[in-house]
């Protein structure tokens, strides 16, 4: 079984976790037999945080509790609160992940946090354009593997910018293997279009061509 780990941050922007938390907490399009998966909020502290959209959310564990697994994944929100020192303890978790085989997903401002620690220097990544990650993370050396694309897959690393949240979530749900691929095709190119067609196609991917 796969556990996704959510950080949780104050500020966190609540629309690049939006797509991806809802397929893989959901499971409504997950073909027969897709692992399962148990979605965990985790925070530095325990206490509840306050999101940029206003909402409260309660994280259920601690960053000491994120299991260092090939089964665990770690999702990176954006907020402009990652300059806190208090959450470089869970940057540090993020390269024992990356070490032991398991996904970190980073979007956003969380991508400056990656670069700051120099976890992306070595692998093929994006952000918010060329010159975010050198205008918030002094250290950052990793130019040369910048791709300036929505978002961006290198084996267990996928990274992404503000406006890349469907491509992240279409990337993470690949790496899972938790869609069947024609699944995953028409439900990105339905909420990529807006197209009628592309729904009807999603819905004839599913064994009951209904949603489960």
């Amino acid at each position: 079984m796969f556990t996704i780990y959510v950080y949780v941050l104050d500020a966190l922007a609540d629309w690049e976790l939006g797509y991806v938390i809802s397929e893989v907490n959901s499971g409504r399009f997950f073909k027969k037999d897709a692992q399962r998966v148990s979605l965990k909020t985790v925070s530095y502290s325990g206490k509840p945080i306050k999101t940029m959209g206003g909402l409260t959310i309660m994280p259920d564990c601690l960053i000491d509790d994120i299991a260092v697994s090939e089964t665990s994944v770690l999702l990176l929100p954006g907020a402009d609160t990652w300059n806190d020192l208090k959450h470089g303890a869970v940057i540090k978790k993020a390269e024992e992940l990356l070490s032991s085989g398991a996904l970190v997903c980073a979007i956003c401002g969380a991508t400056a946090a990656l670069a700051g620690a120099g976890l992306l220097d070595n692998r093929p990544h994006t952000s918010n354009g060329p010159g975010f990650l050198e205008m918030f993370s002094p250290g950052y050396k990793g130019q040369d593997f910048y791709i300036d694309k929505p978002s961006v897959a290198d084996n267990n690393l996928i990274t992404a910018g503000s406006a890349g949240a469907l491509l992240w979530a279409k990337q993470i749900i690949g790496h899972l293997n938790v869609f069947q691929p024609d699944t995953l095709e028409s439900w990105y190119a339905y909420f990529t279009t807006g197209k009628p067609e592309h729904f009807f196609a999603l819905m004839q991917t599913l064994p009951s061509g209904k949603e489960n």
